[in-house]
Order: structure tokens, then C-alpha cells, then sequence
């Protein structure tokens, strides 16, 4: 039966809250502010904390940050439960290294959604742990031996699958990375959140792509968010692994540096088109690279959502839909709520 421990100054939410998990078989222990529910994790050690963010006695920051010092439990997952809705909020307590917030009210099944997807991805990782363990993958030396340019392939069946819903997040900025990702099957979006809570999109990645490297190679925390936008199915590779790979498969070295050099380029270009594109300009380029890189259906739709495609563009949704009706006036394009065609490709490519 696995442990939660529960930290809520709210009589009525934390008795509430303790009944739905333990009728979800979970064994709970609750605490009413910051201070009882660290001194009752030190002795419970539970598989995973709920917390409050405004508590008497010492915040939920508090206890994340003090707990996510103990050996015995900064790894284990921490979930906050608050009524604080602000991107500075979510943002400081990502950055603090918290896995997910609830809002308060809540549903049932949401709750019980979000200790299950979190204990699942910890099951995952110590399975995966166990198992290197056992076949001494983890021992450098062995695992370069064993891996030659045929099984790069095999070697990435043998590894487990995380699996994100759409919407989830895959890695906050702040988070500390030992793994580089590389996508199975799916999409997910990196972005950075301003100080007024405005997301402008870094990057898409889809099928057979990484992501997450930079903060990997530069032994630094990651220096924005991710998150899936349709549902994904990723690898991660640890560096131990990549070292492995690297030394025995160069055509994967040679892959992965077109790929950074790809991505730097069309970094640098979108930031001249940011800088000096107009509205216009920026919305058709943008269009162009999504046909060609993003998921295109039987009908040859582009299938993203207006907040999305805002964020990547970097202008205001307001704008977005103006510019898009624009568009679609000239015969350039058309949509539909979720969904975008292009009709003249030549004609967009020529839009200043």
C-alpha cells in the first residue's frame, strides 16, 4: 500500500481529501501546517507529498525546500494543493522542484489522476533502475562494449516508455536534467513564461527528434518548461547512456550535431523575424514551418491550437485571429476552430 503524506491547514479540505485517498487504498497520513508534516515525513517517509502553499507555522515552499534536502525523500514526488493560480506561483514552486499542482476545488478524479501518474513514473524509473543494476548496464565500461551502430534501435526498445498526456508537463525551468529526451511518437512545445505570465514558445519537437539537451550538455537546470501537446511517448537517455552511444555509434553523433545544427539555424532565424518581421510576415513564415514540420492530417490541416500558435509567433491571440482572418479573406488559408489549411503556399511565402 502506498504512503501519502497530506499537509493542509484546512480542517475541512484535509479530512475530505484523506477520505478520497484512502478509499483510493492509499495509507495517509496528515499533518496541519509546514512544520508538523516535515517532522511527520522524516518518520513516515511517504511514497508522496500533497501540500498546501499558504500554511501557519512554515509554507508549502518551506517544506519543499527542506525536504527536497533530506536524502531519504528528495526524490519521492510533491504535489502542491492550493488556490493560487498566478504563473509566478506555479512558476516559483516548478522552480523550487514541485512535479504538479492541484487547484483548489477540485475533482475527485483529478486528484487521484495526478498521485497515480506520479507514483506510475516512479515505479517506472526504479524498475528501470533495478534492471540496469542487474544486466550492469550502468557499469560504463560493459555498456560501451555491448552497443554497436546495429543496436541503437534495440537498445532503445529495451528502455521504458514515458508516457504524457496532452497538456502535462514533461520538465520546468529550474529542474535539473541528467537525460536527454528523444521522442517515440508525439509532440511536446519547450517555452519560457515571462514575469507577466505571458508563454512565448522556444521550440516543437515531433517523432525521433530530442529536446532537453541543452540543459544536458551545459550541466546547468533547465533554463525553460516543457510539455507535451498531444499525447507523447518519449525516451530518456542518461548520460552514461548517451557516452555509451556516442563512442559506438557515431552515425547517431553525426545525426544529433545536424540536428543542433538545424535547430540553431532556425533559432537564429526566427529571432531576426521576431525582431524585424512584420505581423504578417511572422504568421505566414510561422505557417510554412508548421506545415512542413508539425502534425499535418488526411486533409492537410494543421492541427494546433490558436493559443499555440499565438505563443510560437509571439504576438497576441487578438492579433493572431485578426491576421488569420485576414488570410483567409485573401484565400491564403483556412480553419476551422482547431484546425488550419494551407490553400496557397506560394502566395503566403511571398507575404510581408
Amino acid at each position: 500500500m502506498k504512503k501519502v503524506l497530506l499537509i493542509e491547514d484546512d480542517k475541512i479540505v484535509r479530512e475530505n481529501t484523506s477520505e478520497i485517498l484512502e478509499l483510493a487504498n492509499y495509507k495517509v497520513k496528515t499533518a496541519e501546517n509546514g512544520k508538523v508534516g516535515v517532522l511527520l515525513a522524516k518518520t513516515f517517509l511517504p511514497d508522496i507529498i500533497i501540500c498546501d502553499i499558504l500554511m501557519p507555522e512554515l509554507d508549502g515552499y518551506g517544506v519543499l525546500q527542506i525536504v527536497s534536502k533530506m536524502p531519504e525523500l528528495d526524490q519521492i514526488p510533491f504535489i502542491f494543493l492550493t488556490a493560487k493560480t498566478h504563473h509566478q506561483d506555479l512558476r516559483k514552486g516548478m522552480e523550487l522542484g514541485a512535479d504538479d499542482y492541484i487547484n483548489k476545488p477540485f475533482e475527485e478524479s483529478e486528484l487521484l489522476r495526478a498521485v497515480e501518474t506520479r507514483l506510475k513514473r516512479v515505479e517506472a524509473f526504479e524498475s528501470k533502475v533495478k534492471g540496469n543494476n542487474n544486466i550492469s548496464l550502468l557499469n560504463t565500461t560493459k555498456f560501451q562494449s555491448s552497443i554497436n551502430i546495429k543496436d541503437f534501435d534495440q537498445f532503445l526498445n529495451q528502455k521504458p516508455i514515458f508516457k504524457y498526456k496532452t497538456g502535462e508537463t514533461i520538465y520546468c525551468q529550474g529542474n535539473q536534467s541528467n537525460h536527454i529526451f528523444f521522442i517515440k511518437k508525439g509532440y511536446v512545445k519547450t517555452f519560457k513564461i515571462n514575469e507577466l505570465g505571458k508563454e512565448f514558445i522556444t521550440g516543437i519537437y515531433s517523432d525521433n527528434e530530442y529536446f532537453g539537451y541543452a540543459s544536458f550538455v551545459k550541466h546547468q537546470p533547465h533554463a525553460e518548461y516543457s510539455e507535451a501537446i498531444s499525447n507523447t511517448q518519449l525516451y530518456k537517455i542518461n548520460k552514461d547512456e548517451v557516452a555509451a552511444i556516442i563512442n559506438n555509434n557515431h552515425h547517431v553523433l553525426h545525426q544529433f550535431i545536424e540536428f543542433l545544427i538545424d535547430k540553431t539555424v532556425s533559432y537564429k532565424d526566427k529571432m531576426i523575424l521576431l525582431a524585424y518581421g512584420s505581423v504578417r510576415k511572422k504568421t505566414a513564415e510561422v505557417l510554412l514551418i508548421l506545415h512542413k514540420e508539425f502534425p499535418v492530417n488526411s486533409k492537410n490541416e494543421i492541427a494546433i491550437s490558436r493559443s499555440n500558435l499565438a505563443d510560437l509567433i509571439g504576438i497576441a491571440k487578438e492579433t493572431l485571429a485578426r491576421t488569420l482572418h485576414d488570410f483567409k479573406a485573401e484565400k491564403l488559408i483556412n480553419f476551422t476552430s482547431k484546425t488550419i489549411v494551407i490553400l496557397d503556399k506560394k502566395s503566403l511565402q511571398k507575404v510581408q
